[in-house]
């Protein structure tokens, strides 16, 4: 399956990610991504720094605000996953071992289901050895 796929596949069509996207753990690149989300590079090294834990990241995102696509979402979890809101809306963030997954969902989908979504791709992607 091409990474385009797995964002198609395994995120959108499940009905609880609105836009999603694949980057690498470096935040150097994206692999794949919905066709109406861009995420900038700077989005894509702070993303990747507060998976890696570094604190400062981790710091500046609650204080200032996780960026993607140029929205700002208040960062409200790092653990396992990462998850941060934008009114209603919201972003789940899970590490596989060399990709980042990123999912969003609208104000009408649920924020569980939407964080279950992203964690089961990244398992998925962990077990295949990425």
């Amino acid at each position: 399956m091409s990474w385009q796929a797995f964002v198609d596949t395994s995120l959108v069509a499940t009905g609880h990610i609105t836009k999603g996207a694949i980057i690498s753990s470096a935040g150097d690149s994206a692999w794949a991504s919905s066709p109406d989300l861009t995420i900038a590079p700077a989005e894509m090294k702070a993303i990747a720094s507060i998976v890696s834990k570094d604190q400062a990241a981790i710091d500046k995102a609650y204080a200032e605000g996780l960026y993607i696509a140029g929205v700002r979402y208040v960062l409200t979890r790092v653990d396992d996953d990462i998850y941060a809101r934008a009114g209603r809306e919201g972003v789940a963030i899970t590490a596989a071992k060399s990709c980042i997954v990123v999912g969003l969902h609208s104000e009408t989908q649920v924020a569980g289901n939407a964080t279950s979504v992203v964690a089961a791709l990244a398992d998925h992607l962990k077990k295949t050895g990425y």
